[in-house]
C-alpha cells in the first residue's frame, strides 16, 4: 500500500507538466500528503483543471464516508472485481501528481522511512480513480484512490507493492479511453532503472493538512 507521498513543486511547473488550463485559487507544495486529506487531482483531459478531492474513495452507493478508511489504495489486479472500484475504473479514471512517495521498513521494532522518486522527471503522475457521493442532507463528496501494483526490483527492497505511475505519453489515454481493458497495459510497475531510492528524514505522520475535507 502507499499512504504517503509528496508534491513539492511550484504551481507554474505543475501547470506546464500537466498542460493545465484551469488553476486552483490556492496551491501549496506539500512534503507529506496522507489519506484523509485533500489531494490535487486531474480527471478531465479536455478541461485540464486541477482540483482537490478527498483521499479515500467513497463510492456513490456507500452508506457513509467511513469506507474511505479502507479505500485510499486500489489493487490493479482486482479493479474489475471489487465493487468499490469497478465502476470508477470503467468511467472515472484520474491522475494524481507527485514528486516522490514514501514507504517504511520495520526491523527490531524500529521503522525506517524511504523515499522513492524519478530522476528523469521531477513531477510524475500516479494512476487514480475518483467517485462522487452525496449524503441525505445533500452534502457532496468528491473522493479518490491511488492504484497500486506489484513492486519492481527497487521498490521491493522496502515493500511488496508500489503505486502505478502513468507516463507522460499515456496520460490522455488513461483519462479518456472508453474501454478499461485497453488501458490495462498501463497498470504495471515502472521500470526499476528509472527509479531512485534514498533513506528519508521525516517526522511522524502529520495531522491533516492542505485542502482537508475532514469527513472521517
Amino acid at each position: 500500500m502507499c499512504g504517503r507521498y509528496s508534491l513539492m513543486t511550484e504551481l507554474a511547473a505543475l501547470a506546464e507538466e500537466l498542460n493545465l488550463l484551469v488553476l486552483p485559487p490556492r496551491f501549496e507544495p506539500r512534503d507529506q500528503v496522507t489519506p484523509g486529506s485533500g489531494i490535487a487531482i486531474l480527471i478531465d483531459a479536455k478541461r485540464r483543471k486541477l482540483e482537490y478531492f478527498y483521499w479515500g474513495l467513497v463510492p456513490s452507493w456507500a452508506k457513509d464516508v467511513s469506507i474511505a478508511r479502507k479505500t485510499f489504495n486500489a489493487r490493479a489486479e482486482t479493479l474489475l472485481e471489487r465493487a468499490s472500484f469497478r465502476n470508477a475504473f470503467r468511467r472515472r479514471r484520474a491522475l494524481i501528481p507527485a514528486t516522490s512517495y514514501y514507504e517504511w521498513t520495520s526491523e527490531g521494532g524500529t521503522k525506517t522511512p524511504y523515499r522513492f522518486f524519478l530522476p528523469d522527471t521531477k513531477i510524475f503522475t500516479f494512476a487514480g480513480l475518483w467517485d462522487y457521493w452525496m449524503d441525505a442532507e445533500g452534502n457532496e463528496v468528491y473522493s479518490a484512490t491511488m492504484i497500486t501494483t506489484a513492486a519492481n526490483e527497487i521498490a521491493a527492497r522496502v515493500h511488496s507493492r508500489m503505486p502505478v505511475i502513468i507516463d507522460r505519453k499515456d496520460r490522455d489515454r488513461w483519462l479518456t479511453c472508453d474501454d478499461p481493458r485497453e488501458v490495462s497495459d498501463l497498470l504495471r510497475p515502472i521500470a526499476p532503472e528509472r527509479m531512485t531510492i534514498e533513506r528519508a528524514e521525516i517526522e511522524r505522520a502529520p495531522s491533516l493538512q492542505g485542502s482537508e475535507l475532514r469527513l472521517l
